[in-house]
C-alpha cells in the first residue's frame, strides 16, 4: 500500500505528514534527510520500546543514524513534571543541541511531552513525531500542541512547538489493543462530526470493518482525519478561533479525565467520544440541533462497542456540580466563560460560550442519574 503524504502548510514552519504501512521500518531513510548530524535521541514508553523499539533502532542502524533512547513509565501519569524534568535531563545528557533531532515514539502521552521537552530545551530543538495509536495518528501528533498535566488540569502548561516531520505507520495499529484502538476511534469520529458529514457517513458504513482489521479503511481514516486538522490547523496555528472546534467534546472529556484521576478508568479517546455524545445531547437541549441527531451518535459509538454514557465508566464520579467546576479549570474557559463546541446538525459544529450553566448542570445531572 502506498505512502499518503499530506502537507501541513505553515511558511517557514511547514512539515508533512507521511502515513501508511512500514514507515518505522524506513525511518533511517525517511530521517537521514533532515539531520545535521547522524544522531537522534529517542523519547519512548515503556510498552512500545518492549513491542517497537528494536524495528526503530534496527532502521536507525542501516541509515547509519546513532541513537538513543529513553523509556519512560507508560501511562498519562507520565504526562506531568516528573516526566518533564526526566525528558529535559536526558535530552541534556545526550547533549542535544537545536539544530539536531528527537523522536516521540508512542502516544499521545510521549509525543505531548517529548514535544514539550523540545520546545523549552535550549528555547527549541527540532523534533519529529513517529506516533504509534490511533488517537495520536490521527490527533496529538499533528498540530504542534505540545504540553503537560498539573493538579490543575490537564494540558495547562504547554507550548505549539511543530514538529519537523510525522511518520504515521498504519501497520502498528495491528498491535494495538482493542481498548486503545476504539479510543482513538473516538478522536476520528470526531473529525466527521465537526466538519464533514460525508466523512461520518463513511464511518457508520465502514467504521466496523476498521475496527476489525482492515488496513485500506484504516489508512483512509488517517488520512481523511489529518487532511481535516491540517487544513484547520493552517487557517488557526494558534487557536484563535477555528482551531477550537478540534475541541468538540472535551470540555467534558477533560473534566471527567480530572475526576477520574488521569487514570485507565477512562481513556482520552474513550472521554471524547462520551464528551461528543454529551455536547450534541447539549445541542438538542438547546434547539441547535434535532433530537434525533444526538441518537444516532451514541447509536453508531454504541455499535463500534464504545464508551457512549456515564454509566460506561466505572467507578463513582463527582455531582454535576462538581464536574461544572472542573470544567471552570479548561483551557477554553475565556474571560471566565465556558467555552463548548456544539452543533447544528452532524458536521456542523461551532464555539459557543455563551451556554447558561445551569443548562449544563441540568444535563449532567440527568447523565449521572441513569448510572
Amino acid at each position: 500500500m502506498a505512502t499518503d503524504v499530506v502537507p501541513v502548510r505553515l511558511g517557514a514552519r511547514s512539515y508533512e505528514v507521511r502515513i501508511g504501512p512500514g514507515l518505522i521500518d524506513r525511518a533511517g531513510e525517511e530521517l537521514a534527510p533532515m539531520l545535521r548530524r547522524k544522531r537522534v535521541a529517542i523519547v519512548t514508553e515503556e510498552r512500545v520500546a518492549a513491542r517497537h523499539l528494536p524495528r526503530l533502532s534496527a532502521a536507525l542502524d542501516r541509515a547509519g543514524i546513532a541513537h538513543a533512547a529513553l523509556s519512560l513509565p507508560a501511562g498519562e501519569g507520565t504526562k506531568g513534571w516528573d516526566g518533564l524534568r526526566a525528558t529535559t535531563e536526558f535530552l541534556l545528557d545526550e547533549k542535544v543541541e537545536r539544530r539536531d533531532l528527537v523522536i516521540a515514539f508512542g502516544g499521545g502521552v510521549i509525543g505531548d511531552l517529548a514535544g514539550f521537552a523540545s520546545a523549552i530545551l535550549r528555547r527549541g530543538v527540532r523534533f519529529a513525531q513517529i506516533p504509534t495509536t490511533l488517537l495520536a495518528q490521527v490527533d496529538s501528533s499533528v498540530g504542534g500542541k505540545t504540553g503537560i498535566n498539573t493538579r490543575h488540569g490537564k494540558n495547562l502548561v504547554g507550548a505549539f512547538h511543530q514538529p519537523s516531520v510525522v511518520l504515521a505507520d498504519t501497520s502498528v495499529l495491528d498491535t494495538l489493543p482493542a481498548r486503545d484502538l476504539l479510543a482513538g476511534y473516538g478522536e476520528v469520529v470526531k473529525y466527521g462530526l465537526l466538519g464533514d458529514a460525508a466523512f461520518f457517513d463513511w464511518l457508520e458504513v465502514n467504521g466496523p470493518a476498521l475496527a476489525a482489521g482492515d488496513a485500506a479503511a484504516r489508512q483512509y481514516a488517517v488520512r481523511r482525519s489529518v487532511e481535516m486538522k491540517a487544513g484547520i490547523v493552517e487557517r488557526d496555528e494558534t487557536e484563535e478561533g477555528e482551531r477550537a472546534l478540534l475541541n468538540l467534546g472535551h470540555t467534558f472529556c477533560h473534566a471527567l479525565e480530572a475526576a477520574t484521576g488521569y487514570s485507565d478508568r477512562l481513556l482520552h479517546g474513550e472521554g471524547v467520544a462520551i464528551g461528543c455524545a454529551l455536547a450534541f445531547e447539549l445541542s438538542s437541549r438547546l434547539g441547535l440541533c434535532s433530537q434525533e441527531t444526538p441518537s444516532r451518535v451514541r447509536a453508531h459509538l454504541k455499535e463500534m462497542g464504545m464508551k457512549t454514557d456515564l454509566a460506561d465508566i466505572p467507578g463513582t464520579l463527582p455531582d454535576a456540580a462538581a464536574l461544572l467546576r472542573l470544567m471552570g479549570q479548561d483551557k477554553k474557559v475565556v474571560d471566565g466563560k465556558l467555552r463548548f463546541i456544539l452543533a447544528r446538525g452532524i458536521g456542523a459544529a461551532f464555539v459557543a460560550d455563551d451556554v447558561p450553566p445551569a443548562t449544563v448542570e441540568a444535563l449532567l445531572t440527568d447523565a449521572l442519574g441513569q448510572r
